[in-house]
């Protein structure tokens, strides 16, 4: 919400500057915070689509939805982002302009930083809940929530986006030498065009579906095994949405239990695990002698 109401005034100052101007390079920023704008509307939306009732179509829930958007997003920013400020910084380098008033550009354009400022403090705060021990970039590779790693990148990016635009707008001034401008709006687009790539990568993952972290897996591993289960036999984990583990497993109980000691060793277990992996909501436990002991 907070990148969203951020995005939308950015966008408009931009766009005003563009028109008083004629910077391409602010031209440029203003295309980005649309796009940003509307990234962040269909990130909510996702969040609301995820949260739907499984159906009989559908047993497992919507919880994809967020990945599906999140794609989509990278998508956005790479087509409407990034190919539009490479196109416009090349016909700019081209065909230079002389800016006009680029006196207001400036000032919008640390306006805009102070606003996409108070969005990427917003998103390391949140992010920082549970990042854990892991550095940043671990954190946007290994994060099974998407929205936060996709605002961080959003983020990061236009504040770096904003200096390339500041740059070129001041270059041109400074030199008289209005390509500058087209330059600091080719820097955006390949910017962009990094960081969509990047997302593209992660979200594409994602959706493909990605099971528990290494930490995550050793945890549920370590608590699965309590006499009387002896060890786990194989394992597979599959997140079904950002907050939803599935978690499947065969395991070696010890041999000549009755039936209700099976089953109590099997819900035991389970709640060992939902103790110490709150997202892990799907357990199939499977119970099987342990053929290595009985051999």
């Amino acid at each position: 919400m907070a990148a969203l109401a951020a995005n939308a005034g950015i966008a408009l100052a931009k766009f005003a500057g563009f028109l008083f101007t004629g910077s391409s390079s602010m031209l440029a920023e203003s295309v980005h915070s649309l796009a940003d704008t509307s990234n962040q509307g269909l990130l909510l939306l996702g969040q609301k689509q995820s949260r739907r009732r499984a159906t009989p179509e559908h047993p497992f829930g919507f919880g994809r939805e967020r990945y599906f958007y999140s794609f989509i997003v990278a998508l956005m920013l790479f087509t409407l982002g990034s190919a539009f400020a490479v196109y416009e910084g090349i016909e700019k380098v081209l065909h230079p302009e002389p800016l006009r008033t680029p006196l207001v550009a400036v000032i919008i354009l640390v306006v805009a930083i102070s606003l996409e400022g108070y969005s990427f403090v917003t998103a390391m705060r949140e992010s920082k809940k549970i990042k854990g021990s892991v550095s940043w970039w671990g954190f946007i590779r290994q994060s099974r929530t998407p929205e936060l790693p996709v605002v961080l990148l959003e983020d990061s990016g236009a504040l770096l986006g904003l200096a390339f635009a500041l740059a070129g707008v001041g270059l041109s001034v400074l030199t008289g030498n209005p390509v500058w401008d087209g330059i600091g709006t080719l820097a955006i687009g390949v910017l962009l065009g990094v960081i969509a790539i990047i997302l593209i990568v992660e979200m594409k993952s994602l959706l493909i579906g990605e099971g528990a972290t290494e930490t995550e897996l050793r945890t549920i591993v370590a608590e699965l095994v309590s006499s009387p289960v002896q060890r786990v036999i194989h394992i597979r984990t599959l997140y079904l949405g950002p907050d939803e583990l599935l978690v499947a497993a065969k395991l070696a109980l010890t041999p000549k239990l009755t039936a209700g000691e099976v089953a109590r060793a099997i819900d035991e277990a389970e709640a060992r695990v939902r103790a110490k992996v709150p997202s892990a909501r799907l357990i199939y436990l499977e119970p099987d002698l342990d053929r290595e002991l009985t051999s």
